[in-house]
């Protein structure tokens, strides 16, 4: 048996984590990397201690759910709340990122981000990274995992 890939490991970890999402409209998991070991993960959902989507709805504004910290942003914190350096760091997701979120990622120094899912990939997001010198690059997850019951 073929050792599963690193890109195809991460990947995988990314959509474990979005089988924790709360959010009803879609399930979105990030898996942040550097020198090859996890640093740290997310899904999109509500606030620690908050009322979740799946319990009292979306709450959209302007099409948008704003009761939703985004996986990618959730990722991103716990390295901020625990200390961990994003510094040329990878990170992948389950989904292209949102334009706010593709900021966050440049700014905390990702280098590169691997995403296996298009979902509503802005040009504009993709001009930001290639200002950065942020290598995107497209890696669907070629096993099944589980699905929420």
């Amino acid at each position: 048996m073929e050792r599963i890939s690193w890109d195809q490991y991460f990947m995988t970890q990314s959509y474990l984590l979005s089988l924790r999402s709360t959010c009803t409209r879609l399930a979105v998991g990030a898996t942040i990397v550097r020198d090859k070991r996890i640093i740290a993960g997310g899904y999109n959902g509500s606030i620690a201690g908050g009322v979740h989507c799946i319990d009292e709805g979306c709450y959209v504004i302007d099409n948008h759910c704003v009761r939703t910290v985004h996986a990618e942003m959730n990722a991103l914190l716990q390295c901020a709340k625990f200390g961990a350096k994003t510094e040329g760091a990878e990170l992948y997701v389950t989904h292209f990122p949102c334009l706010q979120c593709c900021k966050a990622i440049i700014q905390s120094g990702i280098v590169a981000i691997y995403y296996a899912k298009d979902y509503k990939n802005h040009p504009y997001a993709l001009e930001l990274f290639a200002q950065a010198g942020v290598n995107v690059k497209h890696v669907p997850l070629h096993y099944t995992i589980a699905e929420k019951e």
